[in-house]
């Protein structure tokens, strides 16, 4: 398993979320790989963690979710992975210690490239599904709790994340939760950040 780190549009380096990228063995059967491995995970990211459940989705083209993100008590860490179809996948640094907060990485996730998102708690995730519908894999830190959740606008012009609509032809599909969710600045004056 190789990783990478991720910079934003400005080409500044945010600490923290990594794109893992499995070695893929293949022959005339086909493929295989390891989508997981704790021992080796807990290498790259250079401490112990541990997972409390895993959650599937599955989004027809254009579906954008998010972004969203858990604060205390039950913070959430997630492993992103598309098992079929592609996505756009994005973190966004909530923490406000951090010199890169409010900025954001990308990366697409595919069933051809086969790489996972690490997203550290600490970040706000969403995506957008690019192919004909996708299925989202994520292992989560944290178990899902109502009274922790939390949600920023995926089109807050703070954030300026260029999600590839254009290439859709057409607006993306939002359900109202995420299409009414605050916008950053309404999250800093709420303490709704880490």
């Amino acid at each position: 398993m190789e990783y990478t780190l991720l910079s934003n549009a400005k080409g500044e380096e945010v600490e923290g979320p990594l794109v893992l990228t499995p070695n893929v063995f293949n022959d005339e059967r086909g493929y295989f790989y390891e989508s997981w491995n704790e021992k080796k995970f807990n290498t790259i990211i250079g401490k112990e963690i541990r997972f409390a459940q895993d959650n599937i989705s599955h989004s027809f083209k254009g579906v954008l979710r998010g972004l969203h993100y858990q604060l205390e008590p039950e913070p959430q860490g997630k492993l992103v992975r598309c098992s079929n179809g592609s996505i756009f996948d994005v973190a966004v640094d909530m923490r406000k210690k951090s010199k890169t907060f409010g900025k954001w990485v990308s990366a697409e996730l595919s069933e051809e490239n086969k790489n996972q998102l690490w997203i550290p708690v600490g970040f706000a995730h969403g995506f957008l599904t690019i192919s004909d519908h996708a299925e989202v894999n994520y292992k989560a830190t944290g178990f899902w709790n109502k009274d922790c959740e939390h949600s920023i606008r995926w089109n807050d012009n703070d954030l300026k994340i260029t999600w590839p609509i254009m290439e859709l032809g057409f607006e993306p599909i939002i359900n109202e939760k995420d299409a009414s969710a605050p916008f950053l600045k309404e999250s800093i004056l709420k303490g709704n950040i880490f």
